[in-house]
């Protein structure tokens, strides 16, 4: 499981530039019989170019990117509640107790656990290339946080790759040891990103 590091990067980015004032997503409970950790549990429409001036794809618009932060901040919660979910009820089955968060990070490092096969089948959907954590997913959600938190400010940009590293040295931390190649792979690829906005050189015609 190595999850943790790409919530705790994309939180450090809000935590730093955003001041949340919107209502949370309302916390899902976690069904042992039907998994609810799908694809479809969070859906956020990804925001459009958007210049400096306001423009939207060369037209005048107006983007409120207040608006479009706390979407995405309250579907990434969504994901991270049945996330959490899932593991309580693994640890309550095994009769494991935590005391805070990093406790349950660790004992997901430590992989002295068994989960259903129903459980395990979703978390290698989820986390497989085209998985909604999967490197490319997390990694344009990432950059998708930093636009809408800049106003797709490309100057803006080592500001906030500053803030997901950070983020990202907090999940280790937190994790106890090295991430697994995933979360290094992601990692690489927001930083790929971030130089590629930062100097305009990023792929256009690329799939949503």
């Amino acid at each position: 499981m190595d999850l943790h590091s790409v919530n705790t990067a994309q939180s450090a980015i809000v935590q730093q530039s955003y001041t949340k004032t919107g209502k949370t997503a309302e916390k899902e409970t976690y069904s042992k019989k039907t998994s609810s950790f799908s694809d479809e549990a969070a859906v956020y429409e990804k925001s459009q170019d958007t210049d400096k001036s306001g423009k939207v794809n060369g037209k005048n618009a107006r983007v409120d990117h207040s608006a479009i932060v706390a979407q995405m901040k309250a579907d990434l919660e969504t994901r991270q509640n049945q996330l959490l979910d899932i593991v309580r009820n693994t640890m309550t089955q095994q009769g494991r107790k935590i005391g805070q968060a990093d406790d349950m990070w660790k004992f997901l490092a430590g992989g002295d656990f068994t989960v259903d096969a129903a459980t395990r089948e979703q978390a290698q959907k989820d986390i497989a290339e085209d998985g909604y954590w999967g490197v490319d997913k997390t990694s344009d959600r990432i950059l998708d946080f930093a636009k809408a938190l800049s106003g797709n400010d490309p100057e803006k940009a080592d500001k906030l790759l500053e803030a997901f590293k950070e983020g990202f040295r907090q999940a280790t931390k937190a994790w106890g040891k090295c991430l697994p190649d995933i979360s290094s792979r992601t990692y690489d690829a927001v930083v790929k990103k971030f130089d590629a906005w930062k100097n305009g050189t990023e792929e256009t015609g690329k799939a949503e």
